[in-house]
C-alpha cells in the first residue's frame, strides 16, 4: 500500500528526572531532507538520530523538533574568562569616555555564553540517550500510521482518476476505427465540388483516405495508455518507495494524451483526449505526495 509524504508523528518518554518530547512533521519533497531542532546538549546525537529517521523514511522533508524538560535541579557553569573580559572592557569604556554606572547582575545574566548547563560527564547520560531514541521511535511509528492512512486516501483518489481515463478510452478507440471512412467521405465531398463524380478515381480516393488515416493513427498511443494504466494499478498496491515510478509513468501518459490530441482532427476523439489529459494532470498533482 502506498504512503503519503504528508504526516505528523508525536513521541514522548520519561527518564530519571527528565521528560522528552519529539514531534516529526513531513511534507512532500523529491528527495529525503531531514531538519532537526534540538537542545545544544543533544548535538552529539544528531547524526545518530538522523540515521534513525532515514532508515524509516525514503522521501519527503522531515522537520524534527526535540525538547527536553529537566525535572531535577540543573547545575550551571560560569564562563569566567568571558565574564572577566567583558567586565574589563566595560571598565575601559567607563574610563576612556568618562561614563557613570556599573554593570548589574541582570546585565551579566543576559550576556550570551556567560552561563551554560553543566555537563558533569564527557558523554550524555545513558538515560537521556535512551529516552530520546525511544521518543523518536515512537514518533516515527505514529508518523507511519498517519502516512499510511493518507496513502490509502490517495490510492482511492488515484484509482478514481484511472477509472475516468479508462471510461474515455473506448470513445477514442471507436472513433479512431472510423477515421478511414470519415476521411474518404470528406475527400469525396471536396472532389465532387471540383470535378464530376464520373471523373473521380475511387481506388485513388481510397488510397488517399488510408494515407490520411495512417498519419492520424493513434492505435499505438491507445495501447500504451492501456499498458500504463495496468502498471499504475499494480504500483498502487505495491510496498515501499513508488512515487518516482508513478511520476515517470504519468509523464509517459501525458505524452500519449498530447500525441492523440495533435494527431486527430476528430471532435469526439479530441474531447475524449482532453478528458484523459485533464485526469492525467490531476494524477500527477496527487502523485507528487506519494513516497
Amino acid at each position: 500500500m502506498i504512503k503519503s509524504m504528508t504526516g505528523f508523528g508525536h513521541g514522548s518518554a520519561e527518564g530519571d528526572g527528565l521528560k522528552v518530547r519529539v514531534d516529526i512533521r513531513t511534507v512532500n519533497n523529491r528527495f529525503l531532507d531531514v531538519h532537526t531542532r534540538m537542545p545544544q546538549e543533544l548535538a552529539s546525537l544528531e547524526i545518530t538520530l538522523k540515521k534513525q529517521i532515514q532508515a524509516a523514511l525514503k522521501r519527503g522533508r522531515a522537520d524534527v523538533t526535540i525538547s527536553v524538560e529537566q525535572v531535577r535541579e540543573a547545575k550551571f557553569e560560569i564562563n569566567r574568562p568571558l565574564v572577566s573580559g567583558y567586565l574589563k572592557a566595560l571598565g575601559e569604556l567607563k574610563s576612556d569616555f568618562g561614563l557613570e554606572g556599573s554593570p548589574s547582575l541582570e546585565l551579566m545574566a543576559k550576556l550570551p555564553g556567560a552561563m551554560s548547563v553543566s555537563q558533569d560527564q564527557g558523554q550524555l547520560d545513558e538515560t537521556l540517550i535512551a529516552s530520546v531514541v525511544g521518543a523518536v521511535s515512537q514518533a516515527l511509528i505514529s508518523l507511519a500510521e498517519m502516512r499510511i492512512a493518507e496513502g490509502q486516501e490517495l490510492a482511492t483518489e488515484l484509482g478514481a482518476r484511472l477509472d475516468a481515463i479508462e471510461k474515455a478510452l473506448p470513445v477514442v478507440e471507436e472513433h479512431a476505427s472510423e477515421l478511414p471512412s470519415v476521411y474518404r467521405e470528406k475527400l469525396l465531398k471536396k472532389l465532387q465540388d471540383l470535378v464530376p463524380a464520373s471523373a473521380i478515381d475511387q481506388t485513388r480516393l481510397a488510397q488517399e483516405a488510408v494515407m490520411l488515416a495512417d498519419r492520424s493513427d493513434i492505435s499505438e498511443e491507445i495501447a500504451r495508455l492501456k499498458s500504463h494504466i495496468v502498471q499504475m494499478r499494480d504500483i498502487l498496491g505495491a510496498e515501499g518507495e513508488v512515487g518516482k515510478r508513478l511520476d515517470f509513468i504519468l509523464q509517459e501518459m501525458n505524452r500519449e494524451a498530447n500525441t492523440i490530441l495533435s494527431k486527430s482532427n476528430d471532435l469526439a476523439i479530441s474531447d475524449a483526449a482532453i478528458v484523459i489529459k485533464t485526469e492525467v494532470e490531476k494524477l500527477r498533482e496527487q502523485a507528487q505526495n506519494v513516497e
